[in-house]
């Protein structure tokens, strides 16, 4: 097979680029046997030049200066692994300006900023390959963009963060308090020392974006997502779930409806023998249904050096190879443009919930609870209660049948405000993905 010579500049050499650095170096005779090209590591660019990396660079290749990446001809490719919105943006846009192709993992970039980045991209005549910035090395990126492209999508479930669902995981198994899981995860590796961005959902909310527009072809705005975190999610609930059948997980969800997308990020139940409710630990699924293919899930480590690196490097020989730049011109939202979403108001989605009330344990209470729910057109479909070890109240869950968002809103401040009402209610979406035989 005749070598094409593709060489690479690498551009920030954190985690993942050092496990980028490490897949050209050490394997480079086996990607070339395997694809006929060599990838040369031609730069490697970072503001840190001392910090101990797990993987040696040959001398002269590691600098600071990005200037020399945008003034290299020969440079066909540059990898964006910065991270951030901001001097990562900048980068970007000089790369593209400067002719050069853009592999990225860089999710948080594209989901804000999509629009102006694919847009400078079309500009330049180049592409931006991002397999990376949506679990790690699972390849649901190419599987949106190219192999479901015959589907008419319905809809798609995610457990797309791997720190919420290491915590999840460990609070449902092993009965570990929110705190203790979080901290276990730091510990492991799992969790940033600051994990506000996972643990909020906003991680999950700028891979579903980007998803989404694949998935739809729709622009989609990171902030028309629905987004709510696990920092509230309470032991008790994820017993209570246990008991009625359900599993507790961070769900990334976008699905058509006749109003338009319904676009949200929350935890969630999900029966037990569902799929998505059997992924645990670190570990990313995405559930995707389309018309003709029904049901397919992408299962594997969705984030972490190597993953991640693997995931770029694939993107790294797509661009090599002229297939990205071939299937970026021709998808919509990326090599043109794509019309904005119209997305479901987070108050019109309708589904089942879960919710936990403390009242005051006396006769004629649920009555009341009843009445309220019964004048906002929800109905109840079970009731579990325990005894309660303080003798003034006592914990009733409800599970609803489907109801509007917004009217069980209303309904629950209005419980709150009764006089026999402990605390404010819990409310945990309940989800059922669509089967696979009506997608």
């Amino acid at each position: 097979m005749e070598e094409k010579r593709v060489k690479v500049a690498l551009i920030g050499f954190g985690t993942v680029g050092s496990g980028v650095a490490k897949i050209l170096l050490e394997r480079a005779d086996d990607l070339q046997r395997r694809t006929g090209l060599h990838l040369e590591l031609a730069h490697v660019v970072d503001t840190d030049l001392d910090r101990p990396r797990p993987v040696s660079l040959p001398p002269g290749l590691l600098h600071a200066d990005l200037q020399r990446v945008l003034d290299d001809p020969e440079a066909f490719v540059a990898v964006e692994l910065v991270g951030g919105t901001g001097v990562a943006g900048q980068i970007m846009l000089k790369l593209l300006a400067a002719g050069k192709h853009v592999v990225t993992a860089n999710k948080a970039l594209l989901a804000e900023r999509g629009p102006e980045i694919f847009a400078a991209a079309r500009r330049h005549d180049r592409c931006v390959a991002f397999e990376a910035s949506c679990c790690g090395g699972i390849p649901i990126v190419a599987a949106l963009r190219n192999g479901l492209v015959a589907n008419r999508i319905s809809a798609l479930y995610g457990i797309v963060n791997g720190t919420c669902n290491y915590i999840l995981s460990a609070m449902s198994s092993q009965g570990k308090r929110y705190e203790t899981a979080l901290k276990e995860a730091q510990k492991a590796g799992f969790a940033e020392a600051d994990p506000t961005l996972d643990v909020t959902g906003a991680d999950s909310a700028h891979k579903l974006a980007i998803l989404a527009l694949l998935a739809f072809g729709e622009s989609v705005r990171f902030q028309d997502i629905s987004l709510e975190g696990i920092q509230n999610v309470e032991l008790a609930d994820i017993r209570y779930g246990r008991e009625l059948g359900y599993a507790m997980k961070l769900l990334a969800i976008a699905e058509r409806t006749d109003q338009g997308l319904s676009l949200r990020v929350h935890p969630a139940f999900i029966r037990v023998n569902e799929l998505l409710a059997q992924v645990a630990g670190p570990f990313n699924a995405v559930s995707v249904f389309g018309d003709a293919v029904g049901h397919t899930l992408y299962y594997g480590r969705g984030a972490g050096m190597m993953p991640t690196a693997s995931a770029v490097v694939a993107d790294l020989i797509e661009v090599a190879q002229g297939n990205a730049a071939r299937s970026f011109t021709g998808r919509c939202g990326l090599g043109h443009e794509a019309p904005p979403a119209r997305v479901l108001p987070a108050d019109d989605l309708r589904g089942r919930y879960y919710l936990r009330l403390t009242l005051v344990d006396r006769p004629g209470v649920f009555a009341q609870i009843a009445r309220i729910l019964g004048d906002r057109r929800i109905s109840i479909s079970a009731v579990l209660q325990h005894e309660s070890e303080s003798k003034n109240s006592v914990p009733v869950v409800i599970m609803t049948d489907r109801a509007r968002r917004g009217d069980l809103a209303l309904a629950l401040a209005e419980i709150a405000r009764l006089e026999v009402s402990r605390g404010n209610p819990i409310c945990v979406h309940v989800v059922s993905p669509p089967s696979d035989e009506n997608p």
